[in-house]
């Protein structure tokens, strides 16, 4: 019946991926006029529309070899058991989002158990960038891909994929980075006397906290003994904030800790520039207008692997998509907080170098720009999936 309610499994794990997941079922919800039920797996977003997880998703949500090595036998475990939920629930269409390694392998024992639901993925994984024969490999159990880079569509032809549509990225049409972009736009004092609003984004997985919080301490010290008066603001999410309260006890200056989305935003309008842990976030703040510095340090065995398995040039969204080194990396052992103290003074000031940011951030607004929402676009892709797999019944 084309009034009932939506069934829509989604697999999210991470932060990023279960706001990618509340979007598109608010969108489904405004284009269908249908009430949209929910499973599978997803955190405090898409719980607050209604899904209620079978474990909690935190506890897919590893960062490095290390802890995927470590928790192996427990990951295999989850994938089974959310594969037949799923498969046993007979839903519309089921969504997969980022979290490759585990999204996709639900996605292979859904469409082994139950070929007839259509499977949607949404953040294209990085095949341009290592592992290119991913690509074909999931043609066979991946109807769509939703792409959140302007050039992945092309790239997963060219490799033989699934089909992909370019969607933009929500935080293109979302109301604080707006807002905060608004904010950036305003004349800003930049003398050398003045205090200097810096965000410190230490990451929101734990083990990218514990392994930044100390360097990141340290240049918010060598700052200060370099004569800069400063603002410290650190917005974090709930399941690190305990670790992060706890972490900057030992810090000279102590930061104002925001878990609040909203006052994020406000944040994001008042920073002079921001200290980051590399990751999604390097593309909220180049859309909001915020210079920045990257940092990140992996654990021991990705050290390791990495060099062999990586080849793109940049880890960092805002580079990639402007096809410019716009936002100086750091990496491991080149986490120096005596450079990256001085890294940030260049961007506390009238320069050359936050003048090239700002430039490439306007540049990145355009190249990523949609005339709908990304929510709207990718609500789209899925009611076509559906509609597709109903007719192939008939």
């Amino acid at each position: 019946m084309a009034d009932r309610a939506l069934k829509i499994a989604i697999v999210a794990g991470e932060e990023s991926g279960d706001l990618l997941g509340a979007d598109i079922v608010r969108s489904l919800k405004a284009s269908t006029g249908r009430e949209v039920q929910l499973v599978g797996l997803g955190g405090r977003h898409l719980q607050g529309l209604g899904l209620v997880s079978p474990f909690d998703a935190g506890e897919i949500a590893l960062m490095g070899f290390s802890a995927v090595l470590r928790d192996l036998p427990r990951l295999i475990k989850r994938i089974g058991q959310l594969a037949r939920s799923i498969a046993d629930e007979k839903p519309d269409c089921l969504i997969t989002i980022d979290s490759p390694d585990f999204s996709l392998r639900v996605a292979r024992k859904v469409r082994a158990a139950n070929p007839s639901i259509p499977i949607v993925h949404y953040v294209c994984p990085s095949v341009w960038a290592w592992r290119p024969g991913r690509a074909a490999a999931m043609k066979p159990y991946v109807d769509h891909i939703l792409c959140i880079l302007p050039f992945e569509v092309k790239e997963l032809e060219r490799l033989g994929g699934p089909p992909g549509t370019y969607v933009g990225h929500r935080l293109t049409h979302d109301a604080g980075v707006l807002a905060a972009a608004k904010a950036q736009e305003l004349p800003r004092d930049l003398a050398p006397d003045r205090v200097k609003t810096l965000l410190v984004l230490p990451g929101s997985r734990r083990g990218e906290v514990r392994r930044l919080i100390e360097p990141f301490g340290e240049t918010v010290s060598m700052l200060r003994a370099r004569g800069h008066r400063l603002r410290l603001l650190l917005p974090t999410v709930p399941h690190v904030a305990d670790l992060v309260k706890s972490s900057v006890t030992r810090w000279d200056e102590k930061p104002e800790i925001i878990v609040d989305p909203q006052r994020k935003w406000q944040a994001f309008g008042k920073a002079d520039a921001a200290l980051i842990a590399s990751g999604t976030v390097s593309l909220e703040l180049a859309l909001s207008g915020v210079p920045m510095v990257s940092c990140y340090r992996l654990d021991p065995v990705a050290r390791v692997v990495a060099p062999y398995l990586v080849s793109v040039w940049s880890a960092l969204l805002p580079n990639l998509i402007s096809d410019r080194a716009l936002i100086p990396e750091f990496y491991n052992e080149y986490v120096k907080p005596n450079n990256l103290a001085r890294q940030l003074e260049a961007l506390f000031a009238d320069t050359g170098m936050r003048a090239w940011q700002k430039d490439g951030f306007a540049e990145i607004a355009r190249r990523m720009a949609t005339d709908k929402p990304s929510g709207e676009i990718a609500a789209q892709v899925v009611m076509g999936c559906i509609r597709k797999a109903v007719g192939s019944r008939q």
